[in-house]
């Protein structure tokens, strides 16, 4: 099993994502979002609803606009980070449409108009509270199709970080979403997921193994994440050793959390 890739999409395009459902990736390329966010355009009663309006782009609001003629019937919102809605705040402006989200926004900066729970619905689909990479990150799910959002990706692993990710929540989520008889993913970024399953078991199987290495090197002594870093990623570029740092830092937390290991003075041993 690898991950997926695709081709870098044209700016502006509006993509066939599934019946109904189109795509827009906003330019926001990078080593944390692939080619970009992805914007759906949901085909709803009354127009169109818009999950994820991306970052603060002038030309991506243009490309949301002119593929809804405007009329954007509501704004939905997988989880809050800056490059999910930045863009948010222009496209309410511009269309007055009303925003949906967790009950529980991670961040200040955003309160939903509508505050969703998990098995609400919202223009048809059912709200899945799935934290780990974020404390309000919903999954939306109908027929099953699922906006996996960045819970779920084809392009890479999630990023957990602490204190709002949660690398046992994570687990927890990542495994509720294998007991499901789900068909096709659509990601917060890069291209669909069409084997759910097999793919959530890989990347489930890919947590365990880091799991299991960084509690295999708390054996050999105390460590902190960094020390844990350089031991465990060899090949590592530089500009990525803090995420890095951020991922093993949730490890710890899980191992912490299932009894295995301990914070003591500033490094992690074994329990």
């Amino acid at each position: 099993m690898s991950f997926y890739t695709e081709a870098e999409p044209v700016r502006g395009a509006v993509l066939a994502a599934a019946p109904g459902i189109r795509r827009i990736v906003a330019p926001n390329p990078g080593g944390f979002t692939y080619w970009g966010t992805n914007t759906y355009l949901i085909e709803d009663e009354g127009g169109t609803a818009v999950l994820d309006p991306g970052p603060d782009s002038a030309d991506h609001l243009a490309a949301i606009m002119a593929a809804t003629g405007g009329r954007v019937s509501r704004i939905i919102v997988s989880h809050t980070h800056p490059d999910h809605i930045d863009g948010l705040p222009a496209l309410q402006a511009a269309t007055g449409a009303k925003t949906y989200g967790y009950k529980a926004s991670a961040t200040p900066n955003f309160t939903p108009d509508i505050a969703l729970d998990e098995g609400d619905s919202v223009a048809g689909w059912t709200a899945l509270y799935t934290p780990g990479h974020a404390a309000d990150h919903l999954c939306f799910a109908r027929d099953g199709l699922v906006f996996s959002a960045d819970h779920i990706m084809g392009w890479s692993t999630s990023v957990v970080s602490p204190p709002q990710g949660s690398m046992t929540q994570y687990f927890a989520s990542l495994r509720r979403m294998l007991g499901r008889d789900d068909r096709i993913y659509l990601p917060g970024h890069g291209p669909a997921v069409t084997d759910p399953r097999a793919h959530g078991t890989f990347l489930l199987n890919h947590r365990l193994q880091r799991e299991t290495a960084i509690a295999a090197a708390l054996a050999t002594g105390p460590q902190t994440p960094s020390e844990l870093v350089l031991a465990l990623y060899l090949d590592l570029k530089p500009a990525l050793r803090p995420a890095a740092e951020r991922s093993v830092l949730a490890h710890l937390e899980k191992l912490r959390d299932d009894g295995v290991a301990r914070l003591d003075g500033g490094v992690w041993t074994a329990s």
